[in-house]
């Protein structure tokens, strides 16, 4: 995984509240035993009619937000079920980071083990951002994780993040790669309850054994 510091780019207004992950990812494209295929299914029921079609009207199949990696959206953002596939499909569609005044809770840890931004606003500014958002030829909007700042050609906001999930970012770190950087101690912390517990050690195999 790549260093990550800021991400500069494009914002699509998705001015919707309580966007719930069965609309991000709807429940047809969830038979799949691996992750692909998501990008399709990213936001369906938005952006495609109940013929397949694309709507003119919503804002990713507008040509001047083809090319958006960041979502400008409401309040509660990815509440509802635990779907992962929601944020596997924000992914591959290309949107790396979404600005919201409050998002789901699973929704969240999801997305942030899986190095998708979220970046939490007050609800005053949210308005502004949407605004700022509908204007495609301005400046692009530049989020500082570093310093924690995102930028826009008329705000300049700080956010906060805990330090798990920046670290993660800024140093390409999944899940696994965290717990891994963590590795001596871990090591270390076994060895110690061995010795002070001897008897515990590889208890399930040696019943397994007897019984067997």
């Amino acid at each position: 995984m790549s260093y990550t510091s800021r991400i500069v780019g494009k914002a699509a207004p998705l001015q919707i509240e309580n966007l719930d992950t069965d609309q991000i990812m709807p429940k047809q494209f969830l038979r799949g035993i691996d992750k692909s295929g998501l990008k399709e299914g990213l936001l369906y029921n938005l952006r495609f009619d109940s013929q397949g079609t694309p709507r003119s009207d919503f804002v990713l199949n507008q040509e001047a937000y083809s090319d958006a990696t960041i979502i400008i959206s409401g309040a509660n953002f990815g509440c509802g079920s635990s779907r992962e596939h929601a944020v596997w499909g924000m992914l591959q569609y290309g949107i790396r980071a979404i600005v919201a005044p409050s998002f789901g809770e699973i929704f969240y840890s999801n997305a942030m083990n899986n190095r998708l931004l979220l970046v939490t606003v007050p609800e005053t500014t949210i308005g502004q951002l949407i605004a700022d958002a509908s204007q495609p030829l301005a400046e692009p909007f530049d989020i500082d994780i570093e310093t924690q700042r995102l930028r826009t050609h008329s705000l300049d906001l700080p956010f906060e993040i805990i330090p798990r999930h920046r670290r993660m970012l800024l140093e390409g770190l999944d899940s696994i790669g965290l717990s891994l950087t963590y590795q001596e101690d871990i090591s270390a912390f076994a060895r110690s309850h061995w010795a002070e517990q001897p008897w515990l050690r590889d208890v399930a195999k040696e019943v397994y054994g007897r019984l067997n």
